[in-house]
């Protein structure tokens, strides 16, 4: 029992400081790590925004970016509170997603596979190859409905 008490007591302070200074060198790596990945997305995003008529500023304001994209979409403005509840905001961002590439003239699959699950690369893609922006893909369906 007293070897339990003695090994809390022990104070090592030339090696705190040192894995401190470890741990701060880690962390200021990640920090730029995610920076980087943030400004991806974001010129990603300015991209696509501007290809689709939209304004590419709206890429950094983060809830109206995502509003953009129901507008890209063809969807109401309104999705964007269904993305905040969870295990429904994946439904919705996967829908979003084939929306999205149906309305450049991609696949359902491109959709899936490049903007919902790499989907830095597939905005990458959209915004700097040759898709081009045909209109909004879900806005033909949902007028068919609401007119029947």
């Amino acid at each position: 029992m007293s070897h339990v008490f003695a090994l809390l007591l022990q104070d090592d302070t030339a090696g705190s400081a040192a894995s401190g200074l470890a741990m701060a060198g880690v962390g200021m790596v990640m920090l730029l790590f995610w920076l980087a990945v943030v400004a991806v997305f974001v010129i990603a995003f300015w991209k696509v925004f501007t290809k689709a008529g939209q304004p590419g500023w709206a890429a950094i304001v983060p809830i109206y970016n995502a509003y953009i994209l129901t507008q890209i979409a063809g969807r109401p403005g309104w999705w964007v509170l269904l993305m905040l509840i969870p295990f429904v905001n994946i439904v919705i961002s996967l829908i979003l997603a084939i929306d999205i590439a149906k309305s450049f003239g991609q696949s359902p699959v491109f959709g899936v596979v490049m903007l919902w699950l790499l989907s830095a690369i597939g905005y990458l893609v959209l915004g700097f190859g040759s898709a081009r922006y045909i209109g909004p893909a879900a806005a033909g369906s949902g007028s068919a409905v609401a007119t029947a």
